[in-house]
Formats: C-alpha cells, structure tokens, sequence
C-alpha cells in the first residue's frame, strides 16, 4: 500500500532519537539513546535566552550498561540542552536503574520510578526504545549459534504479528512451539 502525496506544508518541529548496543570486552553490553528537539523557528526562552532555529530544545543523552541477564549495572545520563535550567538536577536520580531487570513489564516499571515529577518525560521515552534495543541486540546475539532450549516457551512467542504461535516463523523457527494447523 503506497502513502498518498502530502499537501504542501512546512516542518515546524522534529525529534530524532538515535539508539546503539554495543558489546563489550568484559562480556557487558552498553545500550545509548540520544534524543534531540528542534524546531525550525527561533523561540524565546527564559532560561536560556532565544533558543535559534536548528539549536535542540532538547538534547539528551543515556546508557544502561547491562549483564547478559538484562540487569542494569549502570546507568549514566546527560542533558546538555534543556529548556529549563533546572532539568539536570534528576540527572542522578536514575542511578535508581541499577539492579533492575530489562524484560517483561519494562515500560511499567520505569513509569513507576520515574513518572510524573520523579522523572523526564525525554529521558523515559529514551529508556522505553532501549528496552526494545537490548531485546533487539542481546536476544539475537545470544541466540546465533546456540542449540534451542525446547523446554521453556521462547519469550518472542505471541509479541506480535510475525511471531504468532499459529504462524509461519513460529512454525520455521519454533516448530515444538508452533500451535496451528497440523500441530
């Protein structure tokens, strides 16, 4: 299905958020996020006088260093363009990542320490996209080359769409999983 032409129009604002895993020497992973807001007009600003056309409102930076059990070990955070001189100040707060587990309810969770006053809304939707980076990165990675553990339901089984329990890769790549026809 093709995306119809849009009207003619002009951008106004755009947010990029750019996220990298890397595997370390240790046997560690670093998962990084960087988020940046910009609008294409000047606008005044309080705390930092006129914030120009193309300099970020925004512009943040994040790393989870996990274990190969997705237990943060630590955590560093950056804001060094904020509209608010006192958005830094929660900066170290989000030392309160480490010990905790990336998996199953992650976005709950971050929600839960870090919602509403106890957090920035930029630096939790950095956190959500790095939930999915971690599975994205350590899951394949930890999976290529390794024999299938039959017993214990893979985790990706009913997430979405192409991993349906009744579907075609469910059926490819999890036949002893695989729940449709001629099951």
């Amino acid at each position: 299905m093709s995306s119809p032409e849009p009207d003619t129009r002009t951008l106004i604002h755009r947010r990029q958020i750019f996220c990298e895993a890397y595997e370390r020497d240790d046997g560690l992973w670093d998962l990084e996020a960087s988020l940046s807001d910009t609008k294409t007009y000047p606008i005044p600003n309080r705390d930092r006088g006129t914030i120009e056309a193309g300099d970020p409102i925004h512009g943040m930076w994040l790393r989870l260093t996990v274990d190969h059990a997705f237990e943060i070990r630590d955590v560093a955070v950056r804001m060094e363009k904020t509209p608010f001189a006192i958005c830094p100040a929660i900066e170290p707060d989000y030392a309160g990542l480490v010990g905790v587990r990336i998996g199953p309810g992650w976005n709950r969770q971050v929600r839960h320490l870090f919602g509403g006053t106890r957090g920035c809304t930029h630096i939790a939707e950095m956190l959500g996209r790095l939930g999915t980076v971690a599975m994205q990165a350590m899951y394949g990675r930890r999976r290529s080359g390794k024999p299938v553990d039959n017993t214990k339901k893979p985790w990706v089984i009913d997430g979405c769409h192409a991993w349906a329990a009744d579907g075609p890769v469910v059926e490819r790549e999890f036949p002893d999983w695989y729940t449709g026809k001629g099951s």
